[in-house]
């Protein structure tokens, strides 16, 4: 698995929020973006776009679980009342890319914590992102981003 320890930025992000149980509605929610974005002329080869879980289904009721799908905006690119927009706060972060698969997620989430140990970090209280940038979009692949702080 490829990991890396990077900064990310903040972000200004326009969203679509799903709020039950994780799964298949959160790609429902990530199309209706995608469908907006290219409206907008958003969805570009520079695209950055985030899904952002904000509850941990461990902890919240699955019905009450709230998914963000995000295209991250230029500061000044004005959103109409048909999306929702935010400020993503940035910050370090490990990042692994992979294929987007249920199998893939899953070996990372037994990978991630076990070097997050053995390195010095530990999780910060900010959501956990799932990054797509550019060719990553058409292509299966995401970059999970946990954030970190040292120990």
């Amino acid at each position: 698995m490829d990991i890396k320890v990077e900064a990310i930025p903040d972000y200004r992000i326009a969203y679509v929020r799903q709020v039950g149980p994780y799964g298949p509605n959160n790609s429902r929610a990530m199309e209706m973006l995608k469908k907006w974005a290219a409206g907008e002329n958003l969805l570009t080869e520079s695209a950055i776009l985030l899904g952002v879980p904000q509850d941990n289904p461990e902890t919240t009721l699955p019905e009450n679980c709230r998914y963000d799908a995000c295209i991250v905006i230029p500061k000044d690119y004005l959103v109409n009342d048909s999306m929702c927009q935010s400020e993503l706060l940035g910050g370090l972060y490990v990042v692994c890319k992979i294929k987007h698969t249920a199998e893939e997620i899953q070996k990372t989430w037994s990978e991630i914590f076990p070097y997050l140990q053995s390195s010095g970090y530990q999780i910060d209280r900010k959501p956990i992102l799932e990054r797509y940038i550019g060719e990553m979009i058409n292509n299966d692949l995401c970059e999970i981003c946990v954030p970190i702080k040292p120990l």
